[in-house]
């Protein structure tokens, strides 16, 4: 029997992951409430069903996808509907948070009786027939979300303490996301100077692979920014405050503030980007 599941939210993921699920036979739950027509309208192209907190507390798992700043208070929201449901569900935070925030989150669910997971996704929002979109799990529950793998999901347990998840998500968007801020801040300041013909010329002939990468992932960045801001600060926590390397990773934060209001505004900046890359 496939299992019922509750996604929040029907972003550009959490719709992603819904339309895998749908489409092989699992009935997706979400709310709808306060969200924009252009969540509904993904919500319905997923197959996702409106729903209130309680019946999203009755679900099979509640997969938690959203930005990564709204994680800890999603659980706070939900936390009530959880503790009253007659049937424990099992909270799936999937979000991009550093293992500090994930405790946090695991500690606001465990009271209510419900179960947890530490999850990660690493990968764009499934698209049919792709295997490039992983879920990584951990604690003690997260074999029982592993049955998600019969229904579409590419879900994989680690071995290690309950955040272990999110400390591989951290690990590995603070090296994506790191690259492509460092490659967008030597762009800008190159122009700045005078030496972006010359820069991209020799990053064409000396390091190709690199310069591949940046066309593909820094115009991909462009309207994802605001969201990576409060990512890269949980990358620079799960580093470390104490480490230098953390004010490396609290820069690429700034950098991202930056290039969204940029995006917002005038795209003085994206224009020098896309100069540089050839678009």
């Amino acid at each position: 029997m496939p299992p019922t599941i509750a996604i929040i939210a029907a972003g550009a993921m959490g719709a992603g992951v819904a339309q895998r699920l749908t489409a092989n036979g699992v009935t997706v739950l979400t709310s709808l409430a306060g969200r924009s027509a252009a969540s509904a309208k993904r919500a319905a192209a997923a197959g996702m069903r409106d729903a209130d907190d309680p019946t999203l507390a009755e679900a099979d798992f509640v997969l938690s996808i959203l930005p990564p700043g709204d994680a800890v208070a999603l659980a706070q929201r939900l936390a009530p509907a959880l503790a009253a449901a007659k049937r424990k569900t099992i909270y799936v935070d999937c979000n991009a948070v550093s293992p500090p925030t994930a405790q946090a989150v695991a500690d606001i669910i465990a009271p209510t009786g419900c179960g947890f997971v530490d999850a990660g996704i690493i990968g764009p929002p499934p698209k049919p027939g792709s295997t490039n979109t992983k879920i990584y799990a951990s604690g003690p529950r997260a074999q029982e979300l592993a049955t998600l793998n019969d229904f579409g999901l590419i879900v994989r347990p680690l071995e290690g303490p309950l955040t272990a998840a999110s400390a591989l998500k951290m690990s590995y968007a603070g090296i994506t996301k790191g690259l492509t801020a460092l490659g967008t801040a030597m762009m800008l300041a190159a122009t700045r100077g005078g030496s972006a013909e010359a820069l991209q010329a020799e990053l064409a002939d000396s390091q190709r692979d690199l310069l591949t990468y940046f066309e593909r992932a820094v115009p991909g960045m462009y309207g994802k920014a605001y969201r990576w801001v409060a990512e890269l600060d949980e990358i620079a926590a799960f580093v470390g405050h104490d480490r230098p390397e953390s004010a490396m990773l609290s820069a690429a934060a700034r950098l991202y503030e930056d290039i969204a209001a940029d995006v917002a505004g005038d795209k003085r900046e994206i224009a020098v980007l896309d100069r540089f890359l050839k678009r």
